[in-house]
């Protein structure tokens, strides 16, 4: 009679207890994914087995919830696939996506850990690289076209007059927007519009009071009240500029005018100039690109971040800090975009709880107490009977 049967009972209750307690521990750990004991039985030739072992230690992968945290800077990942990282001379992946923006530039984890992914204007083919987001502003962009809508009141009067930016009777309409020079300067774009015949107008634009005489545009409309584009004129407009810039020169669009007998209207005006702007912050939408956003309203992709997956993702070695390394047995790391194929959508100001059952590992807990407990009872019968037999006579 011996003890290995109860003493390999006694180490496999004791490794259960160590992951029921590592999963409880982590229960509120971000991105943490939960693990399970497997065990087998052990013999040797014999009928009677030799005990149990543990077999491995399986990771469960299932995704966790993802909760509203209101951080630009904390991602989550709404499907499969893993965030990479740079952490010191080592690549980790993790489901943990509570970032900061180090005065660097750079998108670190607590543990130091570098998000990598494609820097903007690179591309997304080839190695992710660590992403640095730009401490520059953004330069000045000069307005180079516009976008407008109108409703030309049908029952305006015909003007034959020559026409004068100054003689407001010798044009039916006006409207002003703002448009910008190649150094950002503001300046005031005014739109006149003379009704010449009937469905026909002129188009005249100044900026700040100069009219480009020698561009008019041409709209005509249909009986219908809209536009025909096939024959209406959407000149370009130039302007000399007195303060260094360069000349501002812009087209304008517009498509979705009408002529009807109402009052005029502007439905919609835009133009694609701005001043300069200097960084206030970062965020990141569902596609993984890290957005920039500046003083001066606009905005651009900095970036876009690498998601990598796994043919085997238990076969992950778990590292510690919230991150696995790759192995043999997990396979080599499959590349993508988020959104995209296998990988998931990157959630922001969203983070992944653990996926950690504190109901199932309680329950859990209990049995592996109660295994543990028969396993010594077993110790202390062989010991009685094995006492017993000492002491035959």
């Amino acid at each position: 009679m011996g003890f290995s049967q109860a003493l390999s009972g006694l180490n496999a209750a004791a490794s259960q207890l160590d992951v029921v307690g590592n999963n409880i521990a982590n229960s509120q750990t971000v991105g943490f994914k939960g693990s399970s004991v497997q065990f087998a039985d052990v013999y040797t030739g014999a009928k009677v087995g030799q005990g149990v072992r543990v077999s491995g230690v399986l990771q469960d992968f299932s995704n966790g919830t993802l909760e509203s945290t209101g951080r630009n800077l904390d991602l989550g990942i709404n499907g499969a696939g893993f965030f990479r990282f740079l952490q010191g001379e080592q690549i980790v992946y993790s489901r943990n996506g509570q970032l900061t923006l180090t005065k660097e530039g750079y998108l670190e984890n607590a543990q130091g850990a570098r998000l990598t992914g494609f820097p903007a204007g690179v591309g997304t083919g080839g190695q992710p690289q660590v992403l640095q987001v730009p401490a520059g502003g953004m330069n000045a962009s000069a307005t180079t076209g516009v976008d407008a809508t109108f409703n030309l009141d049908a029952e305006s009067d015909i003007i034959t007059d020559a026409f004068d930016p100054a003689d407001d009777d010798t044009y039916s309409y006006a409207n002003t927007a703002t448009v910008y020079d190649s150094l950002g300067v503001q300046h005031t774009m005014t739109l006149y519009f003379v009704k010449t015949g009937e469905n026909e107008w002129a188009v005249h634009s100044a900026v700040d009071g100069t009219v480009d005489a020698a561009n008019t545009g041409e709209l005509r409309f249909n009986s219908n009240g809209t536009l025909d584009e096939a024959n209406s004129t959407f000149p370009d407009y130039s302007f000399a500029m007195n303060n260094g810039a360069d000349d501002v020169t812009f087209g304008i669009n517009f498509d979705g005018t009408t002529q009807f007998g109402q009052e005029f209207d502007l439905g919609s005006l835009d133009q694609n100039g701005y001043t300069a702007g200097s960084l206030v912050g970062v965020t990141v939408d569902d596609d993984g690109n890290i957005i920039g956003n500046y003083a001066n309203e606009q905005s651009q992709v900095l970036g876009t971040l690498a998601l990598t997956n796994f043919r085997n993702p238990e076969g992950l070695q778990p590292a510690g800090d919230n991150a696995w390394v790759e192995t043999g047995t997990s396979g080599q790391p499959l590349l993508g975009l988020a959104g995209t194929g296998m990988f998931g959508n990157v959630e922001s100001q969203a983070l992944e709880v653990s996926n950690v059952d504190l109901t199932s590992e309680l329950v859990d807990l209990i049995i592996a107490q109660r295994n543990y407990q028969a396993n010594t009872q077993t110790i202390k019968v062989q010991d009685e009977v094995l006492q017993n037999a000492v002491n035959l006579r």
